[in-house]
């Protein structure tokens, strides 16, 4: 199966990815107004894990100055992850990715928001250049918002997903414990849980 080519979303050129996607039908009248509580959910980071349970993964939106925000991300902010198992102990337990696109579509009848994410260091640490996560720097992660006449969508496309072999020798066994069988297909069932919960507002 070749990974779809979605406006936005980086090319597929090596390693793993994942298409994950979630959608919902709406009465016509009604989708601007649900959209726009979808935006809400979509650009509330700090909430995700609210959304999806306590087996998700708790998401910490950053600054550039790498200051805990409470706010709509921008480009150039970082997210820091914490999730279930054994964390990167040079980041103190957590991975790291920056924000390195926030995009707008729109035309007559849809309208697409995305935030494109890559691993990155730890912005606690201002010394270190080390990439504080289980992919390498290569890796992308594109979450989309999508609004259709009759539908929304929610959706994660992870592109070029490559363990982190750049690290200290347990925190690479832990990164190959956690890359490779997301790079299988784990991850997708974590995500699916994100694009299902952020549509689940009824």
């Amino acid at each position: 199966m070749k990974p779809k080519q979605i406006k936005g979303v980086p090319r597929q050129k090596s390693g793993g990815f994942h298409d994950t996607e979630s959608k919902k039908q709406f009465d016509q009248a009604l989708i601007p107004l649900k959209f726009e509580i979808l935006k809400n959910r979509f650009f509330s980071i700090n909430k995700w894990k609210s959304y999806c349970g306590e087996a998700f993964a708790a998401f910490k939106l950053y600054d550039s100055e790498a200051n805990p925000v409470e706010r709509e991300p921008q480009k150039g902010d970082f997210i820091r992850i914490n999730i279930p198992g054994p964390g990167e102990t040079e980041a103190k337990g957590y991975d790291w990715v920056e924000i390195t696109d926030l995009c707008y579509y729109q035309d007559n009848i849809s309208e697409s928001i995305l935030i494109t994410c890559k691993p990155s260091r730890n912005p606690e640490n201002k010394k270190s250049r080390h990439i504080a996560h289980f992919y390498s720097s290569g890796a992308t992660s594109t979450f989309i918002i999508h609004k259709s006449p009759d539908h929304l969508k929610a959706a994660v496309y992870g592109r070029n997903e490559k363990p982190n072999f750049n690290a200290k020798f347990l925190d690479i066994i832990r990164n190959l414990f956690i890359a490779i069988p997301g790079m299988f297909g784990v991850a997708k069932i974590q995500w699916k849980q994100l694009t299902d919960s952020l549509l689940d507002f009824d």
